[in-house]
């Protein structure tokens, strides 16, 4: 991951975002400190595009029509006190 000062990465935006397609994440400073990070349009579509909910999950399963043997445990519950 490159790092760039602010007034760098504003002379030189075309140049982060090209690093940002090409070679992932640009982290931009303001005085020695993180404060911004540059992706690509790509990386945001992977990071916050749709993720499918449990059901929707288990539908897409490749496990879905699979023949399951699954046992349960017979033995009797304990008795605890409160």
């Amino acid at each position: 991951m490159h790092s760039w000062q602010l007034q760098e990465a504003k002379a030189r935006f075309s140049e982060v975002v090209k690093s940002a397609v090409s070679e992932g994440p640009q982290v931009i400073t303001l005085r020695g400190e993180p404060v911004a990070v540059l992706i690509s349009a790509h990386e945001y579509a992977r990071l916050t595009g749709h993720k499918p909910d449990f059901v929707e999950f288990l539908r897409q399963s490749q496990l879905l029509g699979a023949a399951l043997e699954i046992d349960r445990d017979h033995s009797l519950v304990r008795e605890i006190e409160l």
